[in-house]
């Protein structure tokens, strides 16, 4: 047999649209001892993780928690609960995820329309309803941040339009919960989804959901409990079944209710993970995390221009979290990210589709989110810049980056 090698990875400044760096304190948490799925101390734990998911989702709706699963799994879980076969969903497309969520759809039968904006701009609500006009649709799907374009859709009019042609609006807040505001209540949104590897600050492995009881209705009359756990009281529900067993709403609400359905065995240590992320943003408070983000964007930006690179796409709905730059002409953007890493640890992204080897995508997140992370990352993509044949105005972005910070503290 021969010798493996302990898991030692190197020391890495995380600057993608996520993954990013885990908080230290929620990987201190993960090394918690393991307790049984339904030991009281446990319940106690995933009832608190519910309380404290309301908080940042900014919503009272009572069906509020976690799937054991990425946020990718998490979109998957809610969507195939909410939309049936044979349902009308309209998708209004600005990147790449956009195209997920009709993917995911058209596998579960949706009937599915396609609303497609240029990649670096967004939608004007008057369009949204201009295509709800047209016709009748059971749904909106739609992206919040769309990090393959760092472009931020406007929700605060969506819901009110939606409501108004009797549409449910079911939202992709991915990259943007825990780092933008997310106001699911006051925007009427009537499902959120989540993941915890960007904003949130932990590890990959859960997905945050919260749904309103209009979609709660929805779903029991798709239930269908499994044999082996059904007791006389479960009625199968007359909507068509829920296509996935693991991914299934109607019994993941009984999992994570009081009468704490055997569905499946709860991912302990990720349980750990959300709870503490979930708790040091409680403590931060929304407003003081969305204005660390907020400067550190304002800081990183400023840096960029002042090196003499452009931002890609509408600066007006550029994410908090997410910059994307226009590689310069006759530079390699994958010989840049590389050297970032290889020489300074950093990891920065490329895009996807048409923005491929066009922009490369900074990533201004939870724990990441930091103004050491932001000055060495400008300081060392200048280096790399200039190692790469792209004149860049040498000594200004960390300088820039600088002033908005002593700015700020005044």
């Amino acid at each position: 047999m021969r010798h493996f090698q302990e898991i030692n990875p190197s020391p890495r400044t995380l600057m993608t649209p996520g993954p990013v760096e885990a908080d230290p304190r929620v990987l201190r948490a993960m090394s918690a001892h393991i307790l049984g799925q339904f030991d009281p101390e446990f319940t106690a734990l995933m009832n608190e993780t519910m309380e404290m998911e309301r908080y940042v989702f900014q919503t009272k709706n009572h069906q509020t928690y976690l799937v054991d699963t990425t946020s990718r799994g998490g979109l998957e879980t809610v969507l195939t609960g909410a939309i049936c076969p044979g349902d009308k969903v309209l998708i209004p497309a600005f990147g790449r995820f956009g195209y997920l969520l009709a993917e995911i759809l058209e596998r579960c039968g949706a009937d599915i329309t396609l609303l497609e904006k240029e990649w670096g701009t967004v939608f004007d609500p008057q369009e949204i309803e201009d295509a709800l006009k047209k016709d009748s649709y059971k749904a909106v799907a739609c992206i919040h941040g769309e990090t393959s374009t760092s472009m931020m859709q406007p929700l605060d009019e969506l819901g009110e339009i939606c409501e108004k042609y009797g549409a449910l609006l079911i939202v992709d807040a991915v990259a943007t919960l825990g780092g933008a505001e997310v106001k699911v209540d006051d925007w009427k949104l009537s499902a959120c989804i989540s993941g915890t590897q960007k904003c949130i600050s932990a590890p990959s492995g859960s997905a945050l959901i919260t749904y309103n009881e209009q979609i709660g209705e929805i779903v029991r009359k798709r239930k269908r409990v499994e044999k082996g756990i059904r007791t006389t009281d479960d009625v199968d529900g007359k909507l068509a079944g829920i296509p996935s067993n693991y991914l299934d709403l109607a019994q993941l609400e009984d999992y994570w209710s009081p009468r704490r359905l055997n569905h499946h065995t709860e991912a302990t240590s990720m349980q750990y993970a959300v709870h503490e992320a979930l708790r040091c943003i409680v403590n931060e408070t929304l407003e003081a995390r969305f204005a660390r983000h907020k400067l550190n964007d304002e800081a990183l930006v400023a840096g960029l221009k002042a090196m003499g690179l452009s931002i890609f796409g509408d600066l007006e709905h550029k994410m908090p979290v997410v910059t994307a730059i226009n590689i310069p002409e006759g530079a390699d953007g994958k010989a840049i990210r590389g050297m970032l890493l290889n020489e300074f640890g950093i990891e920065i992204a490329t895009s996807f589709g048409p923005l491929d080897g066009k922009i490369l995508r900074i990533g201004n997140m939870g724990y990441s989110s930091q103004k050491r992370n932001i000055l060495l990352l400008l300081g060392a993509l200048e280096a790399v810049m200039l190692r790469n044949g792209v004149k860049v105005s040498t000594g200004e972005a960390v300088a820039a980056a600088l002033d908005v910070y002593e700015k700020a503290g005044k």
